[in-house]
């Protein structure tokens, strides 16, 4: 009896020999190379797949076709020389295969050259020279079915004649030769004439070409024949130009760049082909190609939605794409395209409820059978399906398992409205596409949990919320970088501070990383710290500097700290290799102020960090920002600063909201960028202030209760109130005179009909208030007539030692 991984190997040979009969004869050699690889990636599964040919003189291997994805996704180069110990190398001298797997990858000699080795790589040999090289992201590598599969394709490669791949000295009617040194380009009369130009008026510059092609296609077409892109893998599009009557016309280009070496420049070859009788095929390598190509740079499960239906849709003229990820037994669509409602079936609008509805396996069986097989399924127009699939394609449906390896990424279903016939060829499109995006699949939503994960350890590191100031208001914006999975080091914070001062700080570290973001943290903390103990900003700065040399890192924190007095309007700030804050007065005039700066925290231990003042008027707009928002590859940090500042004096102060979602909006986003912004409003009540220094006299706190009279009464004070202040205070300051040595200070503030008494002495060490009092107890009740007779009460660091304070309501 056979067993079913016998069958199920048999079957798939049998499959791939009968594709390779179905290859015309009369096929170009390099179009017939390029089809045999294609059928590699359907019937192994593989990734990738490529063969090298023997250079002129034999002592190398040249690429001479590839196809899927990217050979820089996997390592793969251009050449490899027979004399090294490279897998090409070696299948090619010892005539066996070469199956290797992440760990004997890791032995290999280019191994420090692979961007990752989490693959599986098979070498062949052919039979006239060179090697086939595969490339699986399977985790268990090439199986038996894939092996024999592989096999049996490398006895049909065939590599074209050397002269049809890099001699242009005769060139074909279509095909043309670019020096990637000089832009001078060979072209052929037949291109020639497809461009409508005379051979003779040609000037043989690329640029007179390019000129012809129109704007929406110029891009596309610049990124196919630069060599950055054509060294990793060929290209092939379809592009539009115009013509001398104003009507376009679609060409094809196919094109491979070609290693410059001994004294030659590197080349790009190709052909130009009329493109308008083949763009109702989807028979042709090139849309597997943009396929793979779309799919290797789609970072998130939307972005591989979206590639897919825009390889798919058009050039299969189908009505309509859905793709869905498979959790559990659930189906959750990502991508449904057309997306309005009324495009699909009504079952889907009313059981679906959602934008991007989910929906149970279990409730199309016909779906569910696909994704156990793992097969693709194709339904003619009338096959009786389950009314949630039938409606979907009325006139034919395409159910595509997308298989990872040895799970279930997901489904795609395509969809005709009117009767829909499936070629051979078309089916091979469809199996091909789908083992593509599985793998795509898998790493995207691979990307989406970690870029989730960064997200949440970003924000987790930021302040949830900003404080509510007083005589200000104060917003911050955050904008994570779009490039990568990567943890920004930026970061903002608002400190409250004793008598109506306000810290704000704004910082960047070196890197995006993960340790960039736990010294983030960190600087953040420690800088917070060393503000509420209450020292000035250059010792905040000074402090958190020797911190950071401490801690021994390699990275370096750039900071700008701005102490803000709410009752005055004036500021000091310290520059820590940062950037200036720019100011935004009420008559709309902006200012970057001119100060010197400090070097970045980390770098050195003894550094000065020199204080700059500010002046604000109620109106004045304070905006700290960090080099994301005003420097790129494009724009210097002066011009950047220069155009923020013009950004600000055209906004509206009264929405700060709005002001800082503006700014956001010429973010350079491969960087990350914070944001502070506060206006500075001034208080509409300024507080009464009276400060008392008390002796160690025996009659200290007598003293300090008449400071407390006198000065209550000179500002209108009732006698009502007076004896619960004159406990408080006696009380406060009693405790400081018995537990502590040295100074202490007695500060009185009214604001309104609120009173604040604070008491400061050397001590840090914080009042215990007691659990419980015995009645023989002589001391100890006083905090807690503090607590019984204050509205608020707390302790606040000083520098040195602490201040212990509470808050009454005056009646």
């Amino acid at each position: 009896m056979v067993g079913k991984g016998a069958a199920e190997r048999g079957t798939r040979t049998l499959r791939a020999e009968l594709a390779l009969k179905t290859l015309a004869t009369d096929l170009d050699p390099r179009e017939r190379l390029r089809r045999v690889l294609e059928l590699a990636l359907v019937f192994s599964g593989a990734t990738l797949a490529a063969v090298y040919a023997p250079s002129e003189n034999g002592d190398a291997l040249h690429l001479a076709e590839s196809a899927g994805l990217p050979r820089k996704l996997y390592g793969l180069r251009d050449s490899y020389p027979l004399s090294g110990g490279s897998p090409a190398a070696d299948a090619h001298r010892s005539g066996r295969p070469l199956w290797l797997g992440p760990e004997e990858l890791s032995r290999c000699a280019d191994a420090r050259r692979l961007p990752s080795q989490d693959f599986s790589l098979a070498v062949l040999p052919l039979r006239d020279g060179g090697c086939l090289a595969s490339v699986s992201e399977n985790p268990d590598g090439f199986g038996s079915a894939d092996r024999e599969c592989l096999a049996l394709l490398a006895e049909a490669v065939v590599c074209p004649p050397r002269a049809e791949t890099e001699d242009t000295d005769d060139l074909p009617g279509s095909s043309f030769s670019l020096a990637m040194d000089t832009g001078h380009v060979e072209v052929g009369d037949e291109m020639l004439e497809l461009f409508g130009l005379d051979p003779d008026d040609f000037d043989g510059k690329v640029e007179t070409l390019l000129s012809m092609t129109v704007p929406e296609d110029l891009p596309s077409l610049m990124s196919t024949v630069e060599p950055d892109h054509m060294s990793v893998d060929e290209r092939e599009l379809e592009f539009r130009i115009l013509g001398p009557t104003g009507g376009q016309r679609w060409l094809r280009l196919r094109a491979r760049l070609l290693p410059g070496g001994e004294g030659r420049p590197a080349r790009l070859v190709g052909t130009v082909s009329d493109a308008s009788k083949l763009r109702s095929g989807v028979n042709d390598v090139a849309r597997v190609q943009r396929l793979a190509s779309a799919l290797a740079t789609a970072g998130t499960v939307r972005d591989v939605g979206r590639a897919v239906v825009a390889a798919l849709r058009q050039p299969l003229q189908a009505d309509r794409i859905a793709l869905a990820e498979l959790e559990g037994d659930r189906l959750v669509v990502t991508v449904l395209d057309p997306p309005e409602p009324e495009a699909w079936p009504e079952l889907w609008r009313t059981e679906w409820r959602s934008e991007w509805p989910d929906a149970p396996v279990r409730a199309m069986p016909t779906l569910a059978a696909a994704l156990s097989e793992g097969r693709s399924a194709i339904w003619p127009a009338g096959a009786p399906l389950e009314p949630a699939l039938a409606e979907v394609g009325p006139g034919g449906l395409a159910v595509l398992p997308l298989a990872a390896g040895v799970r279930m990424a997901g489904a795609c279903l395509i969809g005709w409205d009117a009767p829909h016939e499936f070629g051979p060829e078309e089916r091979a499109l469809l199996t091909a596409a789908a083992g593509l995006t599985g793998q795509a699949l898998v790493r995207a939503h691979a990307f989406d949990a970690e870029h989730e994960l960064i997200g949440m350890l970003q924000r987790s590191l930021l302040p949830r919320r900003l404080p509510r100031l007083p005589g200000a208001v104060a917003v911050a914006r955050y904008l994570p970088t779009t490039s990568g999975l990567e943890v920004g080091g930026d970061w903002y914070d608002v400190i409250p501070l004793p008598e109506n001062h306000v810290a704000l700080v704004i910082g960047d570290v070196q890197g995006h990383n993960a340790s960039a973001a736990t010294l983030m943290g960190q600087m953040r903390t420690a800088l917070r710290a060393y503000a509420i103990e209450g020292h000035p900003p250059d010792v905040v700065v000074s402090h958190a500097n020797r911190l950071l040399m401490d801690l021994e890192t390699d990275l370096f924190v750039t900071c700008c700290y701005v102490d803000i007095d709410m009752e005055e309007g004036s500021a000091w700030y310290v520059r820590a290799g940062h950037l200036p804050p720019v100011l935004r007065h009420p008559d709309g005039r902006t200012e970057v102020p001119d100060s010197e700066g400090g070097p970045p925290l980390g770098v050195v231990t003894q550094a000065d960090f020199p204080m700059s003042p500010l002046r604000l008027q109620p109106g004045t707009i304070v905006a700290l920002t960090t080099d994301g928002l005003v420097e790129s590859v494009e724009v210097d940090i002066e011009d950047g600063l220069n155009r923020l500042a013009s950004e600000l004096a055209a906004s509206d102060p009264a929405h700060l909201g709005l002001v800082a979602d503006g700014l956001l909006t010429s973010a350079n986003r491969s960087d990350d960028v914070a944001l502070l912004l506060m206006r500075y409003d001034g208080l509409a009540t300024r507080p009464l202030r009276e400060s008392w220094t008390v002796w160690r006299v025996p009659e200290a706190v007598r003293h300090a209760r008449r400071f407390t009279r006198r000065t209550l009464r000179t500002w209108g004070v009732s006698d009502d109130g007076m004896d619960a202040v004159l406990l408080v205070v006696s009380e406060l300051v009693t405790n400081a005179l018995v537990h502590t040595d040295g100074q202490v200070r007695l500060d009185l503030t009214r604001i309104n009909h609120r009173l604040r008494i604070a008491v400061a002495d050397n001590s840090p060490r914080t009042p215990i208030k007691p659990t419980s009092i015995g009645w023989e107890a002589t001391g100890g009740r006083g905090i807690l007539l503090v607590e019984a007779m204050s509205a608020a009460w707390g302790t606040l660091p000083v520098s040195g030692g602490k201040q212990v304070w509470c808050e009454l309501a005056l009646g």
